[in-house]
């Protein structure tokens, strides 16, 4: 992979995994391994070592719950009512970039 596209990774598409997380997390509880698998399905270079630090600092700051399953250290992640206002305001917040980068230019046909 070259330096550009390590920078794109690492400075527009990794703040995007959270967007993720948050939106499986309010869609039922997730575990760590399987939004591991999702990440990468969807083309994102996702080690470990970045994903659950990523979750535990969601965690601290109250936007996901983390709760033990009693299956040894499984914890499962669900989104909190502070989430769901996260979510909702990036949300809002990508649908406005998305009409604005993808819409036609003033002045410009199509």
């Amino acid at each position: 992979m070259s330096e550009s596209s390590d920078a794109i990774e690492r400075e527009i598409l990794r703040p995007l995994w959270k967007v993720h997380i948050l939106h499986h997390a309010g869609e039922e509880p997730i575990l760590g391994n399987w939004m591991l698998e999702e990440l990468r399905e969807h083309g994102y270079r996702v080690s470990p070592g970045t994903l659950y630090p990523m979750l535990a600092r969601l965690t601290r700051l109250g936007w996901l719950a983390a709760e033990k399953t009693g299956e040894g250290n499984t914890v499962r992640y669900r989104l909190t009512k502070a989430g769901r206002v996260v979510l909702e305001e990036v949300q809002a917040r990508l649908t406005e970039l998305q009409q604005e980068v993808f819409s036609p230019r003033r002045g410009e046909k199509g």
